[in-house]
């Protein structure tokens, strides 16, 4: 093998009696580079946005949802709430009500998906009572308007909050779809509140639709009694959380089960893992651009170098030896492209990490900057994609090196 690399060594350094061939093997050099540092920076800005989101939404959601089959809700809630409090790495319990209802103000009718919550306890779940960019987490009654009626707190999604027109004090009428039926039909129960806050987490579906409220008033609204729709869960590490849930799964049995936050938005993230493939094989293109200059430059070596192909026969090479040269030369250069890429790549992704060159409108996307985040697992992917499109490039042209006739060959000119 050293004589193989030391030949093909050789090849890579001498100069040409053309140097049309030389330009070429510095194009495919080029082209992986730009194709390898492409894929690494796309990759790893499409890590970030992973990252970020998946931040964003365990910042809004708890990291387990512990609810009933059919939604018949769960009555003895205080007891259960103690059970799931002692299983290994739980942090954090509270108690929740999810409904559909309707939110009317002084502008217009929207509709929204009420949380019913216990205030002492959501902080331990979620980070909604940091994310509160106006007003308060105040759900107590609190006299409202001229009259100054005490009327319970809601604190509603910054979106939902600008398209009904309301500010922080301001009145709204909520509709419960849990209607009793009268002598004139069903009567759906409504109840007035008091526009305690907005939260804003970054993500448009939680901040155009979510609105919270105590869970005493969800109980009376939505008509539940005693009854909460279940319990959401929070995990000391996210490593845990598969453990957890099938841990309170085998423990509580039926009607209990339980949902993962990760089950709650796979589509979101199996379409985000779909378009981190798609661009990978797209950018993969690139470097396939670049290996067809491998082929050019290699059958263009072998032509020059047909005489002396048959004197190294001659001398006792054999066809793999010749084969192996070539095989060589072309993943040099290769590996050179390849390794300018990654060092490029690093650099790039470090630079924005640390300096923020680029920015984004804040007003458009949930952040102001591009996020970056590397995985040593991508570099990895990315070297071996470029490694292995190298190597099928000089296939071809190795090939026919190796089948030249030595005779043939020495006469060549």
């Amino acid at each position: 093998m050293m004589f193989e690399f030391f030949i093909a060594r050789r090849y890579l350094r001498t100069r040409r009696k053309t140097g049309f061939i030389s330009l070429i093997a510095y194009f495919s050099i080029v082209g992986i580079m730009i194709g390898t540092a492409a894929l690494v920076i796309v990759l790893s800005v499409m890590n970030g946005f992973e990252r970020e989101v998946r931040s964003r939404i365990i910042g809004f959601d708890a990291h387990i949802r512990l609810r009933t089959f059919h939604d018949q809700g769960i009555e003895n809630w205080q007891e259960v709430m103690e059970k799931v409090r002692r299983v290994p790495h739980v942090v954090g319990v509270s108690p929740y009500i999810y409904e559909k209802a309707m939110i009317r103000s002084g502008s217009g009718i929207e509709g929204v998906i009420i949380k019913g919550t216990d205030p002492a306890t959501l902080g331990q779940v979620t980070e909604i009572p940091q994310k509160i960019v106006y007003g308060q987490l105040d759900f107590s009654p609190r006299p409202t308007g001229e009259e100054g009626r005490p009327l319970p707190g809601i604190v509603l999604g910054f979106n939902l909050a600008d398209r009904l027109g309301v500010s922080v004090g301001d009145r709204v009428i909520l509709v419960s779809p849990a209607g009793i039926t009268g002598i004139f039909g069903q009567i759906p129960p409504m109840t007035e509140c008091r526009v305690a806050g907005y939260f804003e987490t970054g993500l448009y579906e939680y901040d155009d639709a979510f609105a919270y409220i105590s869970l005493e008033q969800a109980q009376k609204l939505f008509r539940m009694g005693n009854r909460i729709t279940g319990l959401e869960i929070r995990v000391d590490e996210l490593r845990h959380v598969k453990w957890v849930a099938d841990h309170l799964d085998a423990m509580l049995g039926y009607p209990f089960h339980t949902l993962t936050w990760f089950q709650l938005n796979k589509n979101l993230f199996a379409w985000m893992q779909i378009e981190k493939w798609a661009a990978f094989i797209v950018l993969s293109l690139i470097i396939l651009v670049a290996a067809f200059n491998i082929v050019s430059s290699l059958i263009m070596v072998v032509m020059e170098k047909t005489r002396d192909i048959g004197i190294l026969k001659s001398m006792g090479a054999t066809s793999r030896s010749i084969m192996r040269i070539f095989v060589l030369e072309g993943l040099v250069a290769g590996a050179i492209g390849t390794a300018l890429g990654l060092v490029c790549g690093y650099v790039l992704c470090w630079s924005q990490l640390k300096f923020e060159w680029f920015s984004l409108p804040a007003d458009i996307y949930i952040i102001n900057k591009l996020p970056v985040y590397m995985r040593p697992l991508d570099f990895v992917m990315v070297a071996l994609a470029s490694m292995t499109l190298s190597f099928l490039a000089t296939l071809y042209p190795s090939s026919k090196a190796a089948k030249l006739d030595p005779v043939a060959a020495i006469r060549y000119e």
